[in-house]
């Protein structure tokens, strides 16, 4: 599979639908993830996150539309993707009854790959040798998931799915962990992963993905999508508010307080700066969009059947 930039997507999906009854949890998602990314998934609960994942590991099966994961299908080739991909299971698909490093092995069995980056993992998510010797019905909510991360990427898969990887743990750990996915990275592993901490997905992902009721809203580079978010400048003036204030291409008044005033600004700030060369500044502040400006501009409330953002859409 090759987009049309000429790069190799691992995961595709084409107009995707799984409707559960009457309630549709995919509605037409069509989703790109190329080779060597670190490609981040968000939406709230309920918007499709996790079925999509499940229909990628081939656990349940699309209404309608198609998916391919390594140039294989999910439902007829569902075994030799789970062999080949990291997959982060859920807690409760933990063996209570064998030992943390029985659990790691039997995973490594099933992948039919050596588990090379164990020692590596173990350390970054500070999980003892001696709790890898207990029974995991002795685990915590926080070690069980830190076995399940280890037993995900200990065999250096070529793709890496991970369903809300950081739940349970703590900041420091979650630091450690994001450092490890680019090391595994930058030695070649691809990374999808859904999370709700946008700054997580911030600071470890170059490109993301956006659902929405079902539907993928946005699919790009994070700097692309931030880029496309408007901007507020805060400016105070010495002297006096100067007239035309209002009249600024590319500007919305938000707010003036006497001599400071708040702008709302387009990618394009050229006009503004023109305007207040003209004019004693004493002070300009010009805030840089986060994801989670970006990631709640898609959620706003849709108006007359409008879609919740004009500022980003999905990619072809």
């Amino acid at each position: 599979m090759k987009t049309d930039g000429g790069c190799e997507d691992l995961i595709e999906t084409r107009d995707l639908t799984k409707c559960f009854g009457r309630v549709h949890a995919l509605d037409g998602a069509t989703l790109h993830v190329q080779r060597g990314a670190i490609h981040g998934f968000l939406g709230p609960n309920g918007a499709g996150k996790t079925t999509a994942i499940r229909v990628l590991m081939g656990f349940i099966r699309p209404t309608s539309g198609t998916a391919q994961i390594l140039g294989l299908d999910p439902w007829a080739d569902g075994v030799a993707i789970r062999r080949q991909v990291g997959y982060l299971v859920t807690a409760d698909a933990l063996y209570d009854d064998m030992s943390g490093v029985d659990q790691l092995d039997f995973a490594a069995t099933l992948s039919g790959r050596p588990p090379a980056l164990r020692e590596r993992a173990r350390e970054a998510l500070e999980l003892s040798q001696t709790a890898l010797g207990n029974r995991l019905g002795t685990y915590s909510k926080g070690m069980r998931q830190k076995l399940a991360l280890i037993a995900a990427l200990q065999h250096q898969p070529e793709l890496l799915i991970l369903d809300e990887p950081s739940d349970g743990l703590d900041p420091l750990i979650q630091r450690n962990f994001e450092r490890l996915l680019r090391e595994m990275n930058a030695a070649g592993t691809t990374i999808f992963m859904s999370s709700h901490d946008l700054a997580e997905v911030e600071r470890t992902c170059s490109l993301v993905a956006v659902i929405r009721a079902g539907r993928i809203v946005a699919n790009e580079a994070v700097a692309r999508l931030k880029q496309r978010f408007r901007r507020v400048a805060h400016i105070t003036f010495s002297g006096g508010l100067p007239g035309g204030i209002a009249h600024i291409p590319g500007t919305t008044v938000l707010a003036v307080d006497g001599e400071r005033v708040a702008l709302s600004v387009g990618e394009d700030i050229n006009d503004l700066l023109r305007f207040l060369a003209l004019h004693p500044v004493s002070r300009f502040e010009l805030d840089a969009p986060g994801l989670e400006d970006v990631f709640m501009d898609f959620y706003r409330p849709e108006e007359a059947g409008t879609p919740a953002s004009g500022q980003a859409v999905a990619s072809p």
